[in-house]
C-alpha cells in the first residue's frame, strides 16, 4: 500500500458572472483503486480541516479538499451575492471534472454537506456515497440566528496565539481538541495583513447573503427526498444545528441514513479523532 502523501496544492479556475476565480485545493494521493473523495468544509473554515481524514482515506483513493471561494487560499468575490450554496455546487463540478469526472464520494461538514446534498439530488449525480457531518435538510431558526451573529465578525489579532484563542472560543463545540490541533487550525486559518497582523482566513462578505435573508427555519426536505445514494450522518450529540428530531426524520424518508452520534460535541465534530474518522472510512470503502 502506498503511503499517503500531501501530493500537491493547486487551484482550478471556476466561472462566475464576474469572471474566472481560482478555487484552491489540496490533493492527497495514495493508491487509486476507489473513487476519489471530495471533502468540503463548513461556512467559515477551509479544506485543511480534513487533513487527518484525508490521510486515512488516501490509503485507497485520491482525496480533494477545496477551499470554497472566499476562504483559505481561494479568491474572494467582488459581488457577495455569489456566496451561495448553489453557486458553490457549480464550482465543485469543475473540480470534480479535474478529478476525472467519474463516480465520487463526498464528505461535507455543515455548508459542505448542504453543497453535497444539492449535487446528490441532481439527476445523473456522480456522488456514489454521501457523508453529512452535522447537517441535514432542516436547520432551526435558532441555529441560523447564532450563525448570523458571528459569521460577519472580522476581528484583527496582533499575534497568531490571539487568533488561536479566538478559534478555541468560537469553535468550542468542535469538542476537546489537543493544543497541537488548535495550533494547526490557527496556522491554516489565518491571513497576514498590513503591519504583520492576523485575521481569519475568510472574506467577511460571506455574511452578506445570510444577513439579507429573513431569519427563519431552513427546510430542504424536497432536496433530501430526491437523493438516492447511501448516506452516513455524523451528529454532534449536543448540536443545535442538526437536532435528534431531524435525524430521526431523515432516517425514515428519502434515502434514509446510517447515523453515528458523537458524545460531548456540538456543531460540528472536527473529524480529527480515530472514533470520528473510522466510521467514515468504513462507510466509504463499501
Amino acid at each position: 500500500m502506498t503511503k499517503p502523501l500531501l501530493q500537491l496544492q493547486d487551484s482550478v479556475a471556476v466561472l462566475r458572472p464576474e469572471g474566472f476565480r481560482h478555487m484552491a485545493y489540496v490533493e492527497w494521493r495514495g493508491d487509486h483503486d476507489a473513487p476519489p473523495a471530495f471533502c468540503v468544509h463548513g461556512l467559515t473554515r477551509n479544506g485543511r480541516d480534513f487533513d487527518a481524514l484525508a490521510q486515512a482515506l488516501a490509503a485507497s483513493r485520491r482525496v480533494f479538499c477545496p477551499d470554497v471561494l472566499g476562504r483559505g487560499r481561494s479568491d474572494c468575490l467582488t459581488d457577495p451575492a455569489g456566496y451561495a450554496n448553489l453557486a458553490y455546487a457549480a464550482d465543485m463540478v469543475t473540480l470534480i471534472a479535474r478529478g476525472g469526472g467519474g463516480a465520487i464520494d463526498w464528505v461535507g461538514t455543515s455548508m459542505g454537506g448542504l453543497i453535497g446534498m444539492i449535487l446528490a439530488a441532481m439527476p445523473g449525480s456522480p456522488i456514489r456515497r454521501l457523508v453529512l457531518n452535522d447537517v441535514g435538510p432542516f436547520v432551526p431558526q435558532a441555529a441560523m440566528a447564532r450563525i448570523r451573529d458571528y459569521v460577519g465578525y472580522d476581528p484583527v489579532f496582533d499575534t497568531l496565539a490571539e487568533l488561536e484563542a479566538y478559534l478555541r472560543k468560537v469553535h468550542a463545540p468542535f469538542g476537546p481538541l489537543s493544543d497541537g490541533q488548535w495550533r494547526t487550525m490557527a496556522e491554516h486559518g489565518h491571513w497576514r495583513i498590513e503591519g504583520g497582523r492576523y485575521k481569519l482566513a475568510r472574506d467577511p462578505a460571506i455574511a452578506v447573503p445570510i444577513k439579507a435573508a429573513p431569519l427563519a427555519d431552513v427546510s430542504l426536505w424536497p432536496l433530501w427526498d430526491a437523493i438516492t445514494c447511501p448516506v452516513l450522518v455524523i451528529r454532534g450529540a449536543e448540536s443545535d444545528l442538526l437536532t435528534a428530531e431531524t435525524v430521526a426524520e431523515m432516517a425514515g424518508r428519502g434515502p434514509g441514513c446510517t447515523v453515528v452520534e458523537v458524545a460531548g460535541v456540538g456543531h460540528a465534530p472536527a473529524l480529527l479523532t480515530a472514533d470520528q474518522i473510522a466510521p467514515i472510512v468504513d462507510f466509504l470503502v463499501k
